[in-house]
């Protein structure tokens, strides 16, 4: 009869471990369009110096930054990886979730503890009952159990949510690794930028010592002015100055780079090298795939989760707690009897809690964690919207500045027609120096107008790169 007693409330406790209280979890929906507006651009003007680069598939390796063929930065882009210090942090993060899953499972199971205590005691003589002045000891070994049948799942509910929390780090992780790589890549390109226009300010810091030393031969011939050699001269050095203050920006930049890389700023430094004219062609997919493919869209959704599972948390507290108690062991007043037969002891139970008052505690608890739900829900929201801004953001600044480039290549080319013509006209003693200073001045005015529209168009294309996820999806995503 005792066993089958014992084979029913076994079974009643097997039932109920099998219920969890509170929400199942669903995705929530976000408003997406079937397309973007905006499409990339697929095609470029030769006569703005830029090549279409061939289609790679780098995005979906995830080095995304060897689809703009830079051998220095692919080297960089390693180093991110392994050394940047924000980086590790958030790797540490990762790695303190993903303990917690294991803490949370230990619950799962029974804890067991084992002691041992020896003690010796003495009666008062002056007790008032029983044997005054009596000396004696006590020797235990106690072995006891306890196990949390978890009938409602706030166990597994708090496993659901460990589970959920790191897969959200293991995001947060890789959004970070993102955001480092396309920083060092942006400050890399705006280098090539800034080298590009030293060459520029350079080849014009030649041209103009001509012209300067034109004017002066002039002088002395007695055909041009003395302020006509002191405007060519203030041409020419404040150029040269020009030149020279490009070098500060440069060399933060690179001691921004070397910290990115986990690395003390001396000694570090980047090659010269010129601005390549060619753009890559970025697969941007449709908008319902960039709720897969961000990382921070992909923590986002993990926070709603887990979330979700901290109001069955909450709820569970409603119910009655069973702890299935065990003790057992051995003790004894004397260690000669200590680990003999008759010492054992035991004791076996159950034991069922409930919380009958607390003053709305636990109503309280369901109200906050399902208010923490809605607004995890609205931040993950906000976040795919934002992503898909994003991406339109940087696809329209794209085509714009395309469309800008050519134009300006336009208004270059004629700067320069100008230039020249102005040049032949004062060797031709048609016009005054200041017509050609004029000319100097819009022609170098146009073309690092088009060598800033160079970086900004490679800089929109990392930008567009980082905006759709920089070749990341979900499925990457921890499943333990």
């Amino acid at each position: 009869m005792k066993l089958k007693y014992a084979v029913s409330f076994v079974g009643l406790v097997c039932f109920l471990t099998s219920c969890t209280v509170g929400p199942k979890y669903a995705t929530p929906t976000v408003p997406n369009a079937p397309a973007y507006s905006e499409q990339p651009p697929t095609q470029f003007s030769e006569a703005q110096g830029w090549q279409t680069a061939n289609p790679s598939d780098a995005l979906h390796k995830g080095k995304w930054w060897e689809i703009f063929d830079e051998p220095e930065l692919n080297g960089l882009e390693e180093q991110v990886a392994t050394a940047n210090q924000s980086l590790k942090i958030a790797d540490a993060n990762y790695r303190q979730a993903r303990a917690n899953i294991q803490f949370q499972r230990s619950f799962r199971f029974p804890t067991v503890s084992a002691g041992a205590s020896i003690s010796t005691s003495r009666i008062s003589s002056n007790y008032p009952v029983g044997a005054q002045g009596l000396q004696y000891g006590f020797f235990s070994l106690p072995i006891s159990a306890s196990y949390d049948a978890d009938l409602w799942g706030r166990i597994r509910k708090s496993i659901e949510a460990a589970k959920d929390q790191t897969q959200a780090s293991a995001a947060d992780l890789e959004n970070v690794k993102l955001e480092l790589q396309t920083e060092l890549a942006s400050y890399y390109f705006t280098i090539r930028g800034l080298d590009s226009q030293k060459r520029l300010l350079d080849d014009t810091v030649v041209a103009y010592q001509k012209a300067y030393d034109l004017t002066n031969n002039r002088f002395n011939g007695g055909v041009a002015s003395k302020a006509e050699v002191a405007q060519a001269k203030t041409q020419l050095n404040q150029t040269q100055a020009q030149s020279i203050d490009l070098g500060v920006q440069r060399a933060q930049l690179e001691h921004a780079i070397a910290v990115l890389t986990g690395r003390p700023p001396e000694g570090f430094h980047i090659s010269l090298a010129e601005l390549k004219s060619t753009l890559p062609v970025v697969p941007v997919g449709i908008p319902s795939e960039l709720l897969q493919r961000r990382p921070d869209i992909a923590a986002s959704e993990r926070q709603v989760a887990a979330a979700n599972a901290q109001i069955g948390i909450a709820k569970a507290a409603f119910y009655p707690d069973l702890v299935i108690a065990a003790e057992g062991g051995l003790q004894a007043g004397s260690f000669v009897n200590w680990f003999s037969w008759p010492s054992r002891f035991w004791g076996l139970g159950p034991q069922l809690a409930q919380t009958i008052f607390d003053a709305g505690r636990r109503k309280s608890q369901v109200l906050i964690s399902e208010a923490a739900y809605d607004s995890t829900v609205a931040s993950y929201r906000q976040t795919a919207l934002t992503a898909f801004q994003e991406v339109e953001d940087n696809l329209s600044t794209l085509r714009i500045l395309e469309q800008e480039a050519a134009k300006q290549h336009e208004a270059t080319q004629a700067a320069e027609n100008s230039q020249q013509l102005a040049m032949n006209r004062y060797k031709g003693g048609l016009v005054t120096y200041l017509e050609v200073i004029t000319a100097q001045s819009i022609a170098l005015s146009n073309e690092r107008t088009e060598v800033d529209l160079m970086e900004r168009r490679v800089d929109a294309s990392v930008q567009l790169v980082r905006a759709l996820g920089g070749g990341w999806d979900s499925s990457k995503l921890p499943t333990t």
